[in-house]
């Protein structure tokens, strides 16, 4: 992972990278184990910040950044603790992009706070469930019980990453070994930011009456073959937002800005620039 700064967001030491000029965008990360926002965008940040003022927080208790105890449904709170950044960074407005639980917390921020989005793109969201395929998939109960059962190890983590993607020969033992040290760090062990039980699961943000009252333009993103928020999720989240569009990426799982880099980059840079 490479080094950023940091900042006291709530009692929070919040680790985040702020790189380049023009329209403030945030990168919100997934919630796999090891995860954090250098692992998941180290592939779009620099194309991205040609253009952009990209802010690409580590969520608390991913990466760099610490975790606290916490009783309300954790995504609620790191929606304001993403909220505290930026008013930490003085920005007011800002384009979201979230993966998995990131778009989750994109559209909580949408949600609540409506004015602070400029433009968001979804990449396979979570918050919804699935029309036709079983749910939750195995990917998800990975997630959720990677420290519990008969603990974490290499080998558990190397068939969670596994799911990600269309092709799991590119997953690199490099890639594997960076994610296994940092969900390892005794931090995040003693306090995993995700856990079995209603504090750490999902909101069914699908379900938000609101939802068809978004004015924001919206891009949700989704590979054809993700294996851990199947396709047909998205097909109700299209529906209730007014402003979608919906773009599905062939040969492609769940993490299309690291399978599709250069296309994902192109294609996202296009969206928020129209």
């Amino acid at each position: 992972m490479q080094e950023g700064q940091y900042a006291d967001i709530g009692g929070v030491k919040l680790h985040y990278h702020d790189v380049g000029e023009g329209p403030a965008l945030v990168l919100l990360h997934g919630s796999g184990p090891g995860a954090s926002g250098w692992s998941n965008f180290n592939r779009n940040i620099e194309t991205l910040s040609g253009k952009f003022r990209v802010i690409c927080p580590d969520l608390p208790g991913f990466g760099g950044s610490d975790m606290k105890p916490v009783d309300a449904p954790i995504p609620g709170w790191w929606a304001d603790v993403m909220l505290g950044l930026l008013d930490h960074l003085g920005i007011a407005k800002a384009h979201f992009l979230g993966n998995s639980m990131g778009g989750m917390i994109t559209l909580k921020i949408a949600l609540e706070h409506p004015e602070r989005i400029d433009r968001m793109v979804l990449m396979a969201p979570g918050g919804g469930t699935p029309v036709t395929s079983i749910f939750p998939s195995e990917g998800i109960k990975t997630l959720i019980g990677f420290y519990d059962g008969p603990g974490p190890s290499i080998e558990r983590l190397r068939g969670f990453i596994d799911q990600f993607v269309y092709d799991p020969s590119a997953i690199t033992e490099e890639l594997v070994q960076e994610r296994f040290e940092a969900a390892m760090n005794p931090r995040i062990v003693a306090q995993p930011p995700m856990r079995p039980g209603p504090a750490g699961m999902p909101e069914e943000l699908w379900r938000d009456a609101r939802l068809t009252r978004l004015p924001h333009e919206a891009l949700i993103l989704w590979g054809r073959e993700d294996r851990v928020l199947p396709v047909d999720t998205g097909f109700t989240l299209m529906k209730q937002i007014p402003n979608a569009r919906f773009l599905v990426m062939p040969r492609c799982g769940h993490w299309i800005q690291w399978e599709k880099a250069d296309e994902f980059n192109s294609i996202v840079s296009e969206f928020l620039s129209e």
